[in-house]
């Protein structure tokens, strides 16, 4: 009776998994038009509110450094906030984009994974905004210290504000999509292409290319924000090794 049931359970399962190409394909579009209308609300949210993401938070890294800013382009402040307001549209919608990307993903999924998604989701959320508070409270100021104390003091520093926006924000940007790696770690687990023991076995190759991958997350800035990224990246390298290993357990 019991292997009857189990048969039968395995053949919904494979129905249910089985889509044609041309499926995949509309699934697709309509994930990735869902994910655009959120980053459209989420800019427009954000650029109602965009004197204070400017004023009160991205500036204020450079004023606690004493950092003088110019624009040196016309309109270059107006191109400035309306990139400024989509990459905020993007972190707003982030629960949307993740969860358009694991419903695409979930019908390769077994049943009982496909309840987790919801957590999944906003674990995920949760990790890339920790990253971003970690560049912003951390990689940001010693990465702008630095910059600003370097040098003759018979030079000064002026920023040009593109440039300026440009660094904090690919270091924050860089910083969240560092601290997804648990989760994508959980996730080649469950597809059975990581396991704990791979990990282990070429550890010492992985922390060669974290500090390889910190100066490509953070181009054009300097040594210390390449290190600052690079020491959690360490760590979230480990505690990768862990949730594989709770991910296999699990399976």
């Amino acid at each position: 009776m019991d292997e009857a049931y189990n048969k039968e359970q395995i053949e919904n399962d494979t129905e249910e998994l089985e889509m044609s190409f041309l499926d995949h394909l509309e699934e697709l579009r309509w994930r990735v038009i869902y994910s655009l209308i959120g980053v459209v609300v989420g800019s427009i949210l954000c650029w109602i509110f965009i004197d204070f993401l400017v004023d009160q938070i991205l500036l204020i890294p450079a004023k606690a450094n004493k950092i003088k800013l110019q624009n040196l382009k016309p309109f270059g402040q107006l191109f400035i906030y309306m990139q400024i307001a989509i990459i905020g549209g993007i972190v707003l919608s982030l629960p949307n984009l993740f969860y358009q990307l694991w419903k695409f993903i979930s019908p390769a999924l077994r049943k009982n994974e496909r309840r987790y998604i919801s957590a999944i989701v906003w674990f995920s959320t949760l990790c890339f905004l920790i990253g971003i508070v970690f560049a912003y409270y951390l990689m940001i100021p010693l990465s702008l210290s630095f910059a600003a104390q370097f040098g003759s003091t018979s030079i000064e520093n002026n920023f040009a504000i593109d440039e300026y926006f440009s660094i904090i924000t690919s270091i924050m940007l860089a910083a969240g999509v560092v601290f997804e790696l648990p989760m994508v770690s959980f996730f080649l687990s469950k597809l059975g292409i990581l396991t704990p023991k791979f990990m282990r076995r070429f550890r010492r190759h992985a922390l060669v290319a974290i500090l390889v991958l910190s100066a490509i997350l953070t181009p054009g800035t300097d040594p210390v924000s390449q290190v600052v990224l690079a020491v959690p990246l360490v760590l979230l390298y480990e505690i990768s090794i862990f949730v594989s290993k709770l991910s296999q357990k699990k399976t």
